[in-house]
């Protein structure tokens, strides 16, 4: 099979049900081998050059890897063959979930979960997540399945904020929180992606299939690292949260019980990501809240309002924006503060569609206006506006956006 980089129209093709560049596919088959996790499959491909290269190896070849024994080596180099059969049919259950296959190896890959330790070597994604452009700046919300009716509102209303102001909002697609922050984005007419613990051919929980269904229409995604068929398990979440923080420049966290699942995530976005971490505070004798007061007491960031989030991340999507963000998240010390007083960018260094962004603003005008106007859709121009603000080349004037002059 050709690698989808190689094919016209890769823009189009790439997000179609089935799509599978050559790359992925090999990777894909190695994530079918028993044992074979994120950072095996990373130290046999650098060892080795390639995955297809892993898919000929002997046991032989394999055991002379650091790391893995004689027995680990036989038992891999066996199953080899059988995941190479199993692949074709792997792909089909992937086109009948309406999903197509990225991998760390290709270029359409998310670049900020690229780069964190153990990023998941293959992503299945239902939907369409296009980090160049709709998807560049994400936030995640994150907190508990048994929230209380002010946790559901909370989640809701920060997430159709930053949908409103140009981000996806990311999230488990889980009761409570998760649900409801999807919810608001949606309502905001903005992007969201879901991030699954089972397989994309499972819908979990079932009661959100309908939600699921309207987040692809509406221009979201639903993702998976897992085969097409795996079950929702516990030991599948801890993985999943990772990924959540992984494809955000921040987590906010609403709701948080002291044991709850949003704290690995939170706890991932700080120790291994370098991302900003927000606590929404709750009642103080709330146990809902117990788990988000003690982030806040350890250093996260208090939030009361979404704008308070959109400051915080301010210096993070200017990182993004020019090209130095992983070198902000491993070491902030290596790249100095940015100045964001101004950012220069001379008029033929603009894409044409800014460019025509910027003339359609001769007089004020809201989002949904803009891309009334320009024909494009709503989130792109979001995501456009929110660059443009930290730019200080367009301004918010109440609900509508003007251009400084």
């Amino acid at each position: 099979m050709p690698h989808q980089a190689d094919q016209p129209d890769q823009c189009v093709q790439r997000f179609e049900p089935g799509a599978c560049s050559a790359d992925a596919r090999s990777i894909l088959a190695l994530t079918l081998v028993p044992g074979l996790g994120p950072a095996r499959i990373a130290k046999l491909t650098e060892t080795l050059g390639s995955a297809q290269a892993v898919l000929g190896a002997s046991a032989s070849q394999i055991a002379r890897i650091r790391g893995i024994g004689n027995s680990t080596a036989t038992s891999i180099a066996e199953h080899l063959h059988c995941s190479i059969e199993r692949i074709d049919h792997e792909l089909e259950l992937v086109a009948h979930a309406g999903a197509y296959v990225v991998s760390i190896a290709d270029p359409h890959y998310p670049p900020m979960l690229a780069q964190t330790p153990g990023a998941p070597p293959i992503l299945m994604i239902r939907g369409r997540f296009d980090h160049e452009v709709k998807n560049q700046y994400t936030i995640s919300i994150v907190g508990s399945r048994s929230c209380s009716i002010y946790g559901a509102q909370q989640a809701s209303k920060f997430a159709g904020a930053f949908a409103n102001a140009g981000l996806t909002v990311i999230s488990g697609g889980a009761r409570g929180i998760d649900t409801a922050a999807h919810r608001g984005a949606l309502d905001a007419r903005g992007s969201t992606v879901v991030v699954l613990g089972c397989g994309i051919g499972k819908v979990y929980p079932p009661e959100n299939a309908k939600l699921f269904d309207e987040i692809v229409k509406q221009g979201g995604a639903i993702i998976s690292e897992l085969p097409v068929h795996a079950s929702p398990d516990a030991k599948n979440f801890p993985a999943r949260n990772r990924i959540i923080s992984g494809l955000s420049l921040g987590v906010v966290v609403i709701e948080a019980g002291l044991k709850s699942g949003a704290l690995i995530t939170a706890r991932h976005a700080i120790e291994d990501h370098g991302r900003e971490v927000m606590g929404v505070p709750g009642r103080v004798d709330s146990a809902a809240s117990a788990g988000t007061h003690e982030l806040l007491k350890s250093g996260a960031h208090l939030v009361t309002e979404p704008r308070d989030a959109l400051s915080i991340l301010e210096r993070d999507a200017f990182h993004l924006f020019a090209g130095s963000h992983r070198a902000k998240t491993i070491d902030p010390a290596r790249i100095p503060e940015p100045t964001m007083v101004s950012v220069p960018m001379p008029t033929n260094d603009v894409d044409e569609e800014t460019e025509r962004l910027l003339e359609s603003l001769g007089t004020p005008k809201t989002g949904d206006e803009l891309a009334e106007l320009m024909g494009v859709d709503p989130g792109q121009i979001r995501a456009k506006l929110t660059m443009l603000e930290i730019q200080e080349r367009v301004r918010r004037a109440g609900s509508r956006f003007e251009r400084v002059r």
